[in-house]
């Protein structure tokens, strides 16, 4: 059973994360094609997962479930909303099984344009770290701008790597 669709976009639906999700996303941050993606370095287990699902919605920010054709393929959220200054970050990661569908790029532009059009923020950002061109291609596509690298920000898979971060203004999105 799948929770009710908040989101819409073009070939994705965005939907609350609930408990039932917790095996699905335990199992993709686990996978060490994922984990390269997002950093982590230590294993999720099941418990944390269920504890992280709980604690979705007390901070300022939100996370959805991305499902394509019904199908769960990955998580996005829109993270450290900060009202005051008009900004937020968005951070997703997918199945591997749904890379080069298009599920990322359709999640982040629906994502942005809730940031934009019902959170009224003036400003989304992201980070990819240098070696992953295909999240950097997602942001583009959307109307990113890489706007800095942090050098050797992050230890990845053996070796110090460069973060690239990528903003968007809401203007920017209204003319693309």
């Amino acid at each position: 059973m799948s929770s009710p669709v908040f989101l819409e976009g073009e070939s994705v639906t965005l939907h609350p994360v609930e408990e039932g999700d917790a095996e699905f996303l335990q199992r993709l941050v686990n996978d060490p094609r994922v984990r390269r993606g997002v950093g982590t370095t230590d294993p999720t287990s099941l418990a944390e997962e269920r504890e992280y699902i709980e604690s979705v919605g007390e901070g300022d920010g939100t996370q959805f479930l991305v499902r394509a054709d019904g199908d769960r393929v990955g998580t996005i959220g829109l993270h450290d909303v900060t009202a005051t200054h008009g900004n937020g970050e968005v951070g997703y990661f997918f199945a591997p099984d749904a890379w080069g569908n298009g599920y990322a790029t359709d999640a982040t532009w629906t994502v942005v344009e809730y940031a934009f059009t019902e959170r009224r923020l003036h400003k989304v950002y992201a980070r990819t770290f240098a070696f992953n061109d295909a999240s950097a291609r997602v942001l583009e596509k959307v109307g990113f701008e890489r706007e800095g690298t942090h050098r050797d920000q992050v230890f990845v898979g053996g070796e110090h790597v460069d973060v690239y971060r990528f903003g968007i203004l809401a203007e920017e999105w209204e003319e693309s």
